[in-house]
């Protein structure tokens, strides 16, 4: 599912602002000595995911900026496009590491991306954190010292889907996941939980990330008629899958990983068939039923009051890039914008962020915590707590 043509339209000339003034930065900011401090932020300006991300990053850094909490500093957001060609990544992410005036770079969704420029990231020596959804962009840390992920594990979202499956009792399932590295590795991790957990598979198919209609990939998982279909792909694919189990009468539990999550509101194409669909992901989807209880709770209300309030609605994955924000513009303050001590920061932080808890160390770089993620009930056309 792409944006609508306004929207995108919106992002691509937010993006171009924002690497038209990234252009008439001062001289402090290019040396990297004076009060500017860059964020640079690797996109694909024609993924509704990154248009997210793209939106929250520049709403975080507003917001930190207004706060004071850096002092004399300022953040500067700067985005380039890299239409999820690797090529181009590649190129954006060597220019990005070679300006001294940015600290730290944040990748989007295009996960074959980071991967592919992960070497560069590491030679050069510049701090960056992957919102993409493969949890190979941050491992093995010892391959990667300055790459770090934001969202959550596969092995997490797989442990989460399969303690529902075992408290429901079903006793088989059948998995369609994307032919790629995120869709692959997230297959794997659900395998070997339904593996431990006594539950049979009846069947598994991939499906291109780019296809327009998976209806017979589907048809051949349900025609054995599973008590689960498990759906581990992004938000377009999902939608897909919904809707062609419904159009196959597929009468048994459907459930979606993390990587499936979007707006706050179904697409209404999609939201009868994805009724009563269950998707393990962060509260903020469905943060209205969330009591704050809590500063990180009552934080998390007011970040998603902010995002509604200036783009209209919400997406999921926009905390990921708050959380981003918050942990550089952290080390910012402590150590302005030196690379080094930005990365040594990031390793051991520790923080109730927007999307939950996040932990790094040295020897894990995906900080997403598992106690992050809950599982959510899509109905009546958005997103609810299931409980």
């Amino acid at each position: 599912m792409r944006l609508p043509r306004l929207v995108t339209a919106s992002f691509v000339a937010s993006t171009l602002l924002v690497a038209g003034l990234a252009g008439c930065t001062s001289d402090k900011a290019k040396t990297g000595s004076g009060d500017t401090v860059v964020i640079a932020a690797d996109l694909n300006s024609s993924s509704s995911v990154d248009a997210a991300f793209g939106r929250a990053l520049q709403l975080r850094v507003d917001q930190v900026n207004s706060s004071g909490r850096l002092g004399d500093r300022k953040l500067e957001l700067r985005t380039q496009d890299n239409r999820a060609d690797i090529t181009t990544s590649l190129r954006n992410i060597s220019a990005f590491a070679d300006d001294p005036a940015v600290a730290a770079i944040i990748g989007g969704g295009c996960d074959t991306c980071i991967v592919g420029a992960a070497k560069t990231i590491n030679d050069k020596k510049v701090p960056t954190i992957a919102l993409a959804t493969s949890d190979q962009v941050a491992a093995p840390v010892a391959d990667h010292p300055y790459l770090f992920k934001l969202g959550p594990n596969s092995a997490d979202s797989a442990a989460a889907t399969v303690a529902e499956l075992r408290r429901l009792k079903f006793a088989n399932a059948a998995i369609l996941y994307t032919d790629d590295l995120y869709g692959r590795g997230a297959k794997e991790a659900l395998t070997a939980e339904l593996g431990k957990a006594g539950i049979a598979i009846t069947g598994d198919r991939s499906v291109k990330p780019s296809a327009t209609d998976i209806s017979q990939a589907v048809g051949a998982l349900t025609e054995p008629k599973p008590a689960a279909l498990l759906v581990l792909a992004g938000p377009e694919q999902a939608a897909l899958a919904a809707k062609s189990a419904k159009s196959a009468v597929f009468k048994g539990q459907m459930f979606f990983d993390a990587a499936a999550a979007s707006d706050m509101f179904i697409p209404n194409d999609a939201a009868a068939a994805t009724n009563n669909t269950t998707m393990v992901f962060t509260q903020i989807l469905a943060i209205d039923d969330v009591i704050a209880t809590t500063p990180a709770k009552a934080a998390r209300k007011q970040w998603f009051r902010d995002y509604v309030s200036r783009y209209g609605s919400y997406s999921g994955v926009a905390s990921f890039a708050a959380d981003a924000i918050d942990l550089i513009a952290s080390a910012v303050a402590r150590v302005g914008g030196n690379r080094d001590q930005i990365r040594a920061i990031l390793e051991t932080s520790q923080t109730d962020g927007i999307s939950g808890p996040i932990r790094f160390t040295p020897a894990n770089h995906s900080g997403l915590m598992p106690q992050a993620l809950t599982l959510l009930v899509a109905r009546a056309g958005r997103w609810r707590l299931a409980s």
